[in-house]
């Protein structure tokens, strides 16, 4: 049986309960009022009254009873059409909510449903619209993923063609073709190793092994990693150093990892004669590591896209410098570590990367 019928029956089974119920308890209830009333009548009617008590209660009860039994068909008439308008509300919305999930099982992401009123199937809408953009955006994000994808596969594979084709038509010796393969190979195993990792970020699955570390300890590795590169760029990286232990709780390899990322990111924006500067500074239970640089700066309406899969704010980037991928990783790392990671940026002075992180365990935090 549909929903606007059972709905109905049960509002009439409802009603139905009711009249039987208010009948019989009008009678029961009845009884008691109509004797003293009775008997009120005969005290003031003396002795001529007495013989008139059977037939005035009789009456009394028989006409509340005919009065009931009139009122009760208009009753249940009028309470029958409030059912039906009721069921036919509740049923209306329900069929609302049915076109709509219809309409979205089937792609149309953009469906919203009207959400008036202040009752539950108002919320009900409202949380279906709110369903609704979340997977219009996961939709767009899909779709975003496999063109950037396919285009970051497209230039290494489109050199791989051109070195094979090269070698064929003895345009290029045979070894040199082979290492330039083996380079572009070389890129297409990062890009797919960028693309697992971001995934397992995302879905929340990557094994995350945290301890108590100094951070002066992942200072100090960054910095040994990472200065010959800035040197052979001509970029000075400068690591503020901290005069005392600072335990923080995190797994030290993906902390060096979202350390490493955001220096590659400062190194790869920073020009020649530029400058990259890394301090640390605990307050309040969580550790803050900055990564400023003096590059040319991300554009307001940018700063949130920077985390984003494969997002460039300068087109002019080639896909030799990085898979586009490797702030998504810091940031989802981040967060599954108990912190998280922030941008401030002005355009052509430079930007700041913040990245916070718990200063000691889980149990032992300052609940404060």
């Amino acid at each position: 049986m549909r929903l606007f019928p059972r709905l109905l029956l049960s509002h009439l089974a409802v009603i139905t309960a009711m009249g039987v119920v208010l009948v019989l308890t009008a009678e029961l209830a009845a009884h008691p009022f109509i004797e003293r009333h009775v008997d009120e009548m005969v005290r003031q009617m003396g002795g001529a009254g007495a013989g008139m008590r059977d037939d005035l209660s009789h009456g009394m009860r028989e006409t509340l009873t005919r009065a009931l039994l009139t009122a009760l068909p208009l009753a249940l008439l009028v309470a029958t059409a409030t059912a039906w308008i009721a069921a036919r509300r509740v049923t209306d919305s329900v069929r609302t909510l049915q076109a709509g999930s219809a309409a979205l099982a089937s792609g149309e992401y953009g469906r919203r449903l009207p959400e008036g009123g202040q009752d539950e199937l108002a919320e009900l809408a409202h949380s279906f619209n709110v369903m609704a953009g979340t997977l219009a955006q996961v939709e767009q994000g899909r779709v975003e993923l496999i063109g950037n994808v396919a285009h970051e596969l497209r230039a290494p594979v489109s050199a791989v063609r051109g070195y094979v084709e090269a070698a064929q038509d003895g345009l290029m010796d045979s070894q040199d073709a082979m290492s330039a393969v083996h380079r572009e190979l070389g890129s297409l195993e990062r890009l797919a190793r960028d693309l697992s990792l971001v995934s397992r970020v995302e879905a929340g699955q990557v094994d995350l092994r945290p301890q108590v570390t100094d951070a002066r300890t992942l200072l100090e590795h960054a910095q040994q990693r990472f200065t010959l590169p800035f040197e052979e760029r001509g970029v000075t990286l400068r690591i503020g150093p901290l005069s005392s232990p600072t335990p923080v709780w995190t797994d030290p390899e993906r902390a060096a990892q979202i350390l490493g990322n955001l220096l590659g990111n400062a190194l790869r924006h920073t020009p020649p004669g530029g400058r990259v500067q890394v301090t640390a500074h605990a307050h309040a239970g969580r550790v803050q590591i900055t990564v400023q640089d003096t590059g040319s700066g991300i554009a307001p309406e940018h700063l949130e896209r920077v985390f984003e899969r494969f997002f460039r704010a300068d087109v002019a980037r080639t896909r030799g410098e990085g898979s586009g991928v490797g702030l998504t990783v810091a940031r989802g790392l981040a967060r599954a570590l108990g912190g998280d990671l922030t941008v401030q940026s002005t355009v052509g002075e430079g930007s700041t990367f913040s990245w916070t992180l718990p200063a000691l365990p889980p149990g032992e935090r300052d609940p404060g």
